[in-house]
């Protein structure tokens, strides 16, 4: 029984590393989508004070 092994290449195994070589054009950090959003959310507060 222990003789039945099945050695698996690396690829089928699991062990796939891919690589990240794709740069986009906007490269925003996680502090600076929040701010947008919070300059958005701020900005319609003030629509909806100004102009009922």
């Amino acid at each position: 029984m222990a003789d039945n092994t099945l050695n698996l290449p690396s690829g089928i195994g699991g062990l796939t590393r891919f690589k990240d070589t794709t740069k986009s054009k906007l490269d925003l950090k996680p502090s600076q989508v929040i701010g947008f959003i919070i300059v958005i959310v701020l900005f319609r507060i003030s629509l909806n004070i100004f102009f009922k």
